[in-house]
């Protein structure tokens, strides 16, 4: 039986046979940058946008990748090409980059390094849509916990990392209070930024509003719905706002490259506008829906969890 492939290293290899050293720079220092895209209809989506991030990301790390811009593209085409022809038709991907300094030469924290050949690793898997269904059954559910985002004098939010210590532990607050909630994070001045895997907007008078991006990676998903936003007369700010402008909004929704757009209706157990997806997000998603030629929240909507 045929299995997936993984580019590591250099080469294409079964996923059985994909490892990372456990003296990785990756393991031991946190240190990995990466990004994610993920097909429609089999069809990648803005896969030139996220490598173009990635490379962005690997350039301010310092961590120069061992294949060029183009051959990384084409490398991610192959391996959903090869890897979705195991999956059922109606299937989608998710690709997924990331690259580290490479193997440490004594195990010793950062002054461990040296001479090093970076870890840079391409692989695939299904997208499960049935994780997120309860978004678009019910509306996300946001809570702040105590734990900042860190602040982006420490490090710049616009790199895609793993470095996510602070996301765990925020989870572990959040899922206290609602085991299916999503932690928002805010600054250290309570601006509202961001998800461990998603953008936050909410809408106020029929304009979209994201949080300043001197705080935030501003995803392609986000990219997305601006230009939306602009085709359709929508207006759009990035601006700072706080928890109190959330509880006032008239909608909110998490954008992200999985599942595009979803509408959040509480925040810190506190209903959102009238509680359900409202008509900007519905322009939105129709707008979205025809970028793509496929209808996305029927798609997830029809996701079932595995037997």
């Amino acid at each position: 039986m045929m299995e997936p492939l993984v580019y590591i290293k250099g080469a294409k290899v079964p996923a059985s046979q994909a490892h990372v050293a456990i003296f990785d720079a990756a393991i031991v220092l946190g240190a990995t940058v990466t990004d994610l895209a993920r097909t429609f209809a089999g069809a990648p989506f803005r896969l030139g946008d996220h490598v173009d991030r990635f490379y962005r990301s690997c350039r301010y790390a310092r961590i120069t990748p061992p294949v060029s811009r183009d051959e990384t593209e084409r490398i991610c085409r192959e391996l959903l090409q090869h890897n979705g022809a195991l999956l059922a038709a109606e299937a989608e991907q998710a690709v997924v980059l990331f690259i580290s300094p490479g193997e440490l030469s004594v195990y010793a924290g950062s002054a461990g390094g040296g001479d090093m050949t970076p870890t840079f690793c391409i692989h695939t898997f299904p997208l499960p849509f049935y994780l997120w269904r309860h978004f678009f059954d019910e509306g996300a559910h946001v809570v702040t916990p105590s734990v900042r985002q860190i602040p982006a004098a420490c490090v710049d939010p616009k790199i895609k990392c793993r470095s996510r210590m602070h996301w765990w532990l925020a989870d572990g607050e959040t899922h206290q209070v609602d085991p299916r909630a999503v932690s928002l994070c805010l600054d250290l001045q309570g601006n509202v930024t961001e998800t461990a895997g998603s953008n936050f907007l909410i809408v106020r008078n029929g304009v979209v509003i994201s949080p300043a991006p001197d705080h935030i990676l501003r995803g392609i998903s986000l990219v997305t719905v601006a230009e939306i936003c602009d085709e359709l007369g929508i207006g759009f700010e990035e601006r700072n706002f706080q928890v109190y402008d959330v509880i006032n909004a008239d909608e909110a929704y998490l954008a992200t490259t999985p599942y595009c757009l979803a509408p959040v209706t509480k925040i810190n157990g506190v209903t959102i506008g009238e509680g359900r997806p409202g008509p900007v997000f519905a322009r939105l998603m129709a707008a979205w829906n025809e970028r793509v030629g496929l209808d996305v929240v029927g798609q997830i909507q029809a996701s079932t969890a595995p037997a």
